[in-house]
């Protein structure tokens, strides 16, 4: 912590300036199935965050909490100091703050590649149109999808339109990326195209919370892996530690299921 600057955040409790999101004790319920059960989660900018565990572990509801797809019954997540809002334009300007990836690539069929990706920027941002393309444009090249600008999602592979679908979040200039299960969808020789274009942000220093079943990525992009269960997080850890030594019992019984097949 040290050479930190320390700020008293919501109810006097120590916050970094370094702290980008935080959980604090949030649940949620779907009906009588509480999907997550008290979570604590602090992210620090610049930190790639792997959420992992077992289906109906509430990986997925984590993730799409932070930027309230899904509202939480109780608890509190803040985004770079700042309550989620519950509705309206603060939402949307939050929204635009943390890009999100999804399983389906959730473009716009009838727009252009391109067009796809000038869309927030225009409609959100308020960018004008000629800086907006540019901007496309280079993410697209940084994507590795520049010479498809021109065409309509339904021409590209998924693997391509996922890649054009992380364009269109890093468009927005998000202060946070989240990845929900981003391969999940993707026939298996298109994977890698995707996760090597995640681990380049990475690289770069993009803060990332991703779910993902891809253990690969997980140790080898992740500063630290959380493993959920139950709603819960039962432990997290940096990849080295969690992958050759998880204290949990749950933990070692969903790594003897995932890495001995």
């Amino acid at each position: 912590m040290s050479g930190v600057s320390v700020s008293k955040g919501p109810e006097g409790a120590t916050r970094s300036a370094d702290d980008l999101v935080v959980l604090s004790e949030v649940n949620k319920h779907f009906g009588a199935l509480h999907v997550l059960q008290d979570v604590d989660l602090t992210i620090t900018r610049g930190e790639v965050v792997v959420v992992i565990g077992p289906s109906g572990s509430g990986k997925s509801t984590l993730c799409r909490t932070i930027n309230r797809l899904e509202s939480i019954d109780s608890g509190t997540i803040t985004i770079d100091g700042k309550p989620l809002p519950a509705e309206g334009k603060e939402l949307a300007r939050l929204r635009s703050d943390v890009g999100m990836v999804f399983q389906s690539f959730n473009l716009f069929a009838h727009k252009t590649v391109l067009e796809n990706v000038m869309l927030g920027q225009i409609k959100v941002r308020k960018t004008e149109k000629k800086a907006a393309e540019a901007k496309a444009r280079a993410l697209l090249d940084r994507v590795g999808v520049g010479t498809q600008a021109d065409k309509y999602p339904a021409q590209l592979s998924g693997g391509q339109q996922q890649r054009v679908a992380i364009a269109r979040a890093l468009a927005m200039d998000p202060k946070v990326m989240l990845f929900d299960e981003p391969t999940s969808a993707l026939d298996p020789e298109m994977i890698n195209e995707v996760l090597e274009v995640m681990q380049q942000l990475a690289r770069d220093g993009m803060t990332m919370v991703v779910v993902t079943h891809e253990m690969g990525f997980a140790r080898s992009a992740a500063n630290r892996v959380v493993f959920m269960a139950d709603g819960r997080i039962v432990e997290q850890a940096s990849p080295e530690e969690f992958f050759s030594n998880p204290r949990s019992d749950r933990a070692k019984d969903f790594l003897s299921k995932i890495l001995h097949h």
